[in-house]
């Protein structure tokens, strides 16, 4: 038994070998594509050099489901333990076991693509015990409840597999011990001034809001953002996992240990539609996704190509991304939060104090376009970032750490988790229509003061609906159950205005 992925997921598939007398030949079926017919000459090899002899004969190995498309040298393991089988060279009983991982030519195993989904499939299957390259140890450890065994090459699996050799179990790790080695490059105390900023800033990642920051070049867009993963949540185990899965299929990890800091991606503003959202005729997952549980920024956002800027809606609103191709179609988790950047104009000093623009009112106008306003209403906080004055460059007064914020932040995510325990949801960010009506309470002046701020700001249903999940997370930072008056007037502040691009 081994198994294929699907997404992220990973799907039993059961090898079969059949030996017959006849002229020699070694054919693999079940909708194998290229790496896999490949696998061939590397089991062959492996084999021989191994020290144990490959049949001379008319062999068939199939896939099943035969359906299913598999893809990838992770079957190099399970082919050559099934031809070994079936040619009575291990003669055990192998029904409770699973094999995944790439054959070298002398029989040594290499860090394989999709591990982890494979163990996890394993353990949900009752399989006692399950083989893998001794280079994918550490993404293996995540899991207990399983035998797992890292294996280094063929020779060891097939003495152990005849009771000739003992291999040791690995060993799961306790992943909150590792939590405890996480260090991050940047920290808030590191930037001087932008204090607006630096509460929006806050207040996105306690509630899990998308952000824009607007400002002209050198005013810190960047190294803000960049301090984001020093204020975030620490991962789940869960999460982890999900995380672990997604790097795993896409041959990140690298046989080193797992996720255990929520991910920072940060793409060129040159990546292609398929770079950012996944797919290609196999489809893999793109940026969106590497993101997941973590942060997606870019850069210089009106860089990047409208359509796909515009690929980012729907992924926006339901944490998901489908990609759909002639032979299959297939999800990917998407659920991240992004953090853009982008200057007003060409230049990128229009409306700045320090430095007067050059461009015309047609290239603000043609660089503003390239936004478009159903993107930008997915944004739930707007905010200006100033160029920095010289004395706040060189004040050396004592600024806030950012381990002192993430204890505000912590503190504010525990309100919510206990808010919506017993629904989905995790974050005010995440707050759909019936989750606004079933846990935003407002009061008479609350509803007074947004009624008017919608006509005069002329939001849209979305842009009133993030104006409450914006003041419902001031207000968890607050540690006020209830939304008042000064919660919503600071929400308000973090709405684009009508007349600008953000």
């Amino acid at each position: 038994m081994s198994s294929a992925v699907v997404g992220v997921d990973g799907f039993l598939v059961e090898v079969e070998t059949d030996i017959l007398n006849g002229l020699p030949s070694f054919t693999v079926v079940g909708l194998p594509d290229k790496a896999v017919e490949e696998a061939r000459e590397r089991v062959r090899s492996a084999i021989k050099n191994s020290g144990v002899d490959f049949p001379v004969k008319r062999i068939t190995v199939n896939l099943a489901p035969s359906d299913l498309p598999k893809e990838g040298s992770s079957f190099d393991m399970p082919i050559a333990i099934s031809i070994l089988k079936a040619s009575d060279q291990i003669d055990k009983d192998l029904s409770d076991a699973l094999f995944i991982g790439e054959l070298s030519l002398n029989g040594n195993f290499r860090v394989t693509r999709g591990v982890l989904p494979a163990i996890l499939l394993a353990k949900e299957m009752n399989f006692k015990r399950v083989f893998v390259p001794l280079e994918n140890k550490e993404e293996a450890s995540m899991v207990d409840g399983i035998d797992i065994y890292a294996v280094t090459n063929l020779k060891d699996l097939i003495l152990f597999l005849n009771d000739q050799k003992s291999l040791e179990k690995v060993v799961s790790v306790d992943f909150n011990s590792l939590q405890d080695e996480s260090s991050y490059d940047n920290d808030l105390k590191d930037i001087r001034g932008q204090e607006a900023v630096k509460r929006a800033i806050e207040v996105a990642v306690a509630g899990g809001h998308n952000i824009l920051l607007k400002g002209p070049p050198g005013s810190g867009k960047t190294l803000i953002a960049k301090t984001i993963p020093s204020l975030l949540p620490n991962l789940t185990f869960k999460e982890a996992l999900e995380v672990t899965k997604i790097y795993s299929i896409s041959g990140l990890l690298n046989g080193n240990r797992f996720m255990v800091t929520r991910p920072f991606r940060s793409p060129h503003h040159t990546t292609s539609y398929v770079g950012l959202i996944g797919g290609s005729a196999n489809p893999r997952p793109g940026e969106i996704s590497l993101a997941h549980r973590g942060v997606l920024f870019l850069d210089e956002l009106p860089e990047f190509s409208r359509n796909v800027l515009e690929s980012l809606r729907q992924p926006l609103e339901d944490g998901v991304v489908s990609i759909s191709r002639a032979k299959q179609r297939i999800s990917f988790p998407a659920d991240f939060m992004l953090i853009a950047a982008a200057n007003p104009c060409p230049c990128g000093y229009l409306g700045d104090s320090t430095k007067e623009c050059i461009c015309s009112p047609t290239q603000v106008l043609r660089y503003q376009k390239r936004l478009s306003g159903p993107l930008l209403d997915r944004i739930d906080i707007h905010v200006d970032v100033p160029a920095v004055k010289t004395e706040k460059l060189i004040n050396e007064e004592n600024l806030e750490e950012s381990k002192t914020v993430r204890v505000r932040i912590k503190k504010a995510i525990d309100i919510q988790k206990k808010r919506f325990s017993s629904v989905n949801t995790l974050t005010n960010g995440q707050m759909s229509a019936r989750d606004i009506k079933n846990y935003l309470k407002l009061s008479d002046e609350i509803k007074d003061l947004m009624k008017q701020a919608a006509d005069r700001l002329s939001l849209s249903a979305r842009s009133f609906h993030k104006v409450l999940k914006v003041a419902r997370t001031i207000a968890d930072l607050d540690s006020s159950q209830e939304i008042k008056r000064e919660h919503v007037l600071e929400a308000l502040q973090y709405r684009p205005r009508t007349h600008e691009m953000v």
